[in-house]
């Protein structure tokens, strides 16, 4: 048995038993990838796929266990080659985050600023997503973190760890009559069409279970992924914009006016995380804290050691997070 063999199998079942679209992403040929594939099942003894005629139709149900192993295989592996990078030059490297919009844009900036100054032969690359898509980049070991609010169920596979609690705000033009308003309401708010983020993107869910909580159904004239658009469409009117509190800039948003939603919609907790198992070299440790200061590299070892969601959320129980 060959790891490059385990390589094709895991990028088959990637590419959707696709053995064409396996052998593009890895550029070699089908008929290797089939010949390794026929080698492997021979040596093993059993199917790991279910076959019509020369197409793959689903995965046996042995296969699953072997798929499973090989990934743990495949892991440790490249945990080897991070070893071996990390004890070469711990200030080299390549690091990787997945994560949305509002975080890339807003949160992350300052933090990469310090990261650099510290590291500067280390290469970056963010990628921006919706919240699946950041948690099967990190699952499938495509990127080294994960920094997410929605949807975090998605992430039960990865070590979570809380950052910060942001709240949301409300913006509107100059002279708009919500601004005339000592204190909003939820049922000021519904009066008007609403511009905020899609469904499932930067804590839109606890969004519109605030709304649900006293039956009101809003007007959603408009929804983004991205912070600026929203406010783009605020200021040609389209509605009042909800977003959250970090992507207004006085500086550069002074022809909207920022009011306070703190008291109407339920706080969010940004989280980071990676994949269990993963060998996180020194600057990996750095950039969390840097990041999250109260994520020492003590506190993430401990979360590392821990071996269910639960155990994970115990060590930050007692801490109280930074408000955003």
């Amino acid at each position: 048995m060959k790891l490059q063999q385990l390589r094709y199998l895991i990028a088959i079942v990637r590419n959707n038993l696709n053995i064409s679209a396996a052998a593009e992403s890895l550029y070699t040929s089908q008929p290797g990838i089939s010949k390794q594939l026929r080698l492997l099942e021979e040596e093993l003894g059993v199917e790991l796929f279910s076959r019509n005629g020369k197409h793959l139709t689903e995965i046996t149900p042995i296969g699953r266990h072997i798929i499973v192993k090989a990934e743990s295989i495949l892991c440790e592996v490249n945990n080897i080659q991070i070893l071996s990078e990390e004890y070469r030059d711990d200030r080299r490297g390549s690091l990787s985050i997945a994560t949305t919009h509002t975080q890339a844009r807003y949160a992350l900036p300052p933090v990469i600023k310090i990261f650099r100054e510290r590291y500067p032969a280390v290469t970056l690359q963010i990628h921006q997503g919706s919240p699946g898509q950041i948690a099967e980049l990190v699952q499938l070991g495509e990127v080294d973190f994960a920094i997410a609010t929605e949807a975090l169920e998605l992430f039960e596979d990865l070590i979570m760890m809380p950052c910060y609690v942001w709240q949301r705000c409300v913006l509107v033009p100059h002279g708009h009559p919500l601004s005339e308003l000592p204190c909003l309401t939820l049922y000021d708010v519904a009066r008007y069409p609403l511009v905020t983020y899609v469904f499932g993107f930067t804590g839109r869910s606890q969004l519109d279970e605030a709304f649900r909580s006293v039956q009101i159904k809003p007007n959603v004239a408009f929804t983004a992924t991205d912070a600026d658009v929203i406010k783009t469409y605020v200021r040609l009117g389209m509605g009042v914009g909800i977003v959250a509190r970090m992507a207004y800039d006085p500086s550069q948003d002074q022809d909207l006016v920022q009011l306070d939603a703190g008291h109407l919609f339920a706080t969010n907790t940004t989280k980071i995380g990676f994949r269990r198992g993963t060998f996180l070299r020194s600057y990996m440790y750095d950039f969390i804290e840097i990041f999250s200061s109260h994520l020492t590299r003590e506190r993430v070892r401990e979360a590392e050691r821990a071996s269910s969601p639960e155990e994970v959320a115990i060590i930050f129980d007692s801490l109280e997070l930074p408000l955003r």
